[in-house]
């Protein structure tokens, strides 16, 4: 059963970055897609970034051309760059399989990120 294990998140003031790290384990990470998810209190999970086996990228509207999603197949880690954050990022931010291809497998313990001054 494939494993993930989030970290870098943290409490940081509106406009400034976090870097967050998923590591992907009992897989064969290259192969597949995977995205970066978050879930707010009191609001359902929600896709934020999804990256292909080949690198290809997407992002929902909320979050384009702040956050960059990437991966390192020689490290089976899923990266996401957040810039400008914004208090409405606050959330508990998860990994998972790319839902396009595959649905879910379960969950990490997610990495908690707060925006706030």
């Amino acid at each position: 059963q494939v494993q993930f294990v989030e970290s870098g998140g943290g409490l940081v003031q509106p406009g400034g970055s976090l870097r967050l790290s998923c590591a992907v384990s009992r897989t064969i990470f290259n192969i597949y897609g995977w995205g970066w998810y978050r879930q707010a209190p009191g609001k359902q999970r929600e896709l934020v970034a999804t990256i292909t086996s080949r690198g290809s990228t997407d992002y929902t509207d909320s979050v384009k051309g702040r956050f960059t999603i990437s991966r390192d197949n020689n490290k089976n880690t899923v990266y996401l760059q957040m810039n400008s954050l914004k208090p409405e990022d606050t959330a508990v931010y998860y990994c998972n399989r790319d839902p396009r291809r595959r649905p879910p497998a379960s969950w990490g313990q997610g990495t908690q990120v707060t925006v706030s001054s």
